[in-house]
């Protein structure tokens, strides 16, 4: 289960309607009933807290979110969208690794569901973390 203060308009996450689980967009946030409107693509649709789960960080995921990726020589992979940046030392391994933007630099010592990353990037940039392009 994903605490209700974590989520954000426009996160990313996995909403189960009675078994049937589609990853939406969070379009909507009840804070008096900790509701949270996502869509699937479908409609939008209000659920508890307990029908949403989170979106495990992969490459694929980063990939869909139009990040480009790039091999570094000593085994260590960055992936960046316009001037932010993520450095695994690892890679395929996102249990511990480094974001940055601009001056901002953090260090991520655990692992991060999506819609956290989403969190960390739009506290950084100011911008929401979707799937359109920008330099």
């Amino acid at each position: 289960m994903i605490k209700f203060n974590e989520i954000k308009v426009g996160d990313y996450l996995i909403a189960d309607n009675d078994g049937d689980k589609k990853q939406g967009e969070v379009t909507g946030l009840n804070h008096n009933e900790k509701q949270v409107c996502v869509n699937t693509g479908a409609q939008d649709f209000w659920y508890e807290t307990e029908q949403l789960s989170a979106i495990p960080l992969d490459e694929s995921q980063l990939l869909k979110l139009k990040f480009h990726k790039q091999q570094n020589d000593d085994g260590t992979v960055k992936y960046m969208k316009g001037a932010f940046r993520m450095l695994l030392p690892v890679q395929n391994d996102f249990s511990r690794f480094e974001i940055w933007y601009r001056d901002e630099r953090r260090h991520i010592v655990q692992p991060l569901s999506l819609h956290q990353l989403q969190n960390h990037f739009y506290e950084m940039t100011k911008v929401h973390l979707n799937d359109e392009t920008f330099d």
